[in-house]
């Protein structure tokens, strides 16, 4: 069983983007600028946006972002938006989810411009992905994909049971997973609440891509050997053992599951780490407009 340690392909990547945004400037070029829209003042919201423009420093990038108070009304955060899509020095920006209720959220990401839809939730980009055109695609599976690729997983002809539907990570890594490319040209079932055999299907999977927000909900009575996991689940749960009271749990039991693996993700330091060092990797081909000339 080999570890699939997100967070130290996360540094190298990390490494590789800076390494050329100094080359970018020493040819007279400026650094990629992502901006963020940030809505009200939710706590999750908060710490991720801190971890962006964090790492967008040790990218570095140039980050700015703009601050709302949560009564905002939808028109005005679509027009703030507007200003982020006309204003040339801006290469991509994201509009930070959840919003609040009075706000529709499918309205305001269509509002962005795809050519800076760095998040890769506009349907233009989604559309694209779809028929396998240049696209900004979603961070968390993108990740997976960098993962798979970078630890030579063999996914040509293989079966993926992907566990979960949702639009960020569910579908988009079904429909990556399924083109044509490496990683890619898997066989994928996708499974979900109304799916009656998940046991026996995720027994015939050479992979599984647990997405599904239930702790441990994959145990090793549901993997054959060999198999390759990738754990998106990070769900707290009550850990009267650790410091602060809790624990984040993967949707997988790693404990059990992992001797049967051939690979695996951990949670935490496995999926997670790569989804904000895949949006600096959006945000630099913005910047060089290598998706969108």
């Amino acid at each position: 069983m080999q570890l699939i340690e997100g967070k130290k392909i996360a540094e190298q990547i990390k490494n590789e983007i800076a390494a050329e945004v100094e080359e970018i400037l020493a040819q007279g070029g400026r650094r990629p600028h992502l901006a963020g829209v940030l809505v009200g003042h939710d706590g999750g919201s908060e710490s991720y946006m801190a971890s962006k423009v964090k790492t967008c420093e040790q990218c570095g990038f140039k980050s700015s972002l703009l601050r709302f108070d949560e009564t905002i009304t939808q028109n005005e955060l679509i027009a703030a938006i507007q200003g982020l899509n006309n204003d040339d020095g801006v290469d991509g920006f994201i509009v930070q989810l959840p919003l609040p209720r009075h706000i529709n959220e499918q309205a305001v990401i269509e509002a962005i411009d795809p050519r800076k839809d760095v998040d890769g939730f506009h349907p233009i980009n989604v559309g694209r992905m779809s028929i396998g055109l240049p696209c900004f695609k979603p961070a968390t599976p993108s990740g997976i994909m960098m993962l798979l690729e970078r630890y030579n997983i063999e996914t040509r002809g293989k079966h993926c049971v992907v566990l979960g539907r949702s639009n960020i990570v569910g579908k988009p890594i079904a429909t990556m997973l399924m083109q044509k490319g490496n990683p890619g040209n898997c066989t994928v079932t996708v499974c979900h609440s109304a799916t009656p055999n998940i046991k026996e299907l995720c027994q015939q999977a050479d992979i599984i891509v647990a997405a599904i927000g239930k702790p441990c909900f994959v145990t090793a009575d549901m993997v054959r050997e060999g198999a390759v996991i990738i754990d998106v689940g990070t769900t707290r749960v009550d850990d009267p053992t650790r410091e602060r009271g809790w624990r984040l749990c993967g949707d997988v039991d790693f404990d059990n599951v992992a001797p049967k693996c051939s690979f695996i993700t951990p949670v935490p330091g496995g999926v997670g780490p790569m989804t904000i060092v895949t949006l600096m990797h959006n945000t630099l081909l913005a910047a060089k407009k290598q998706v969108y000339p």
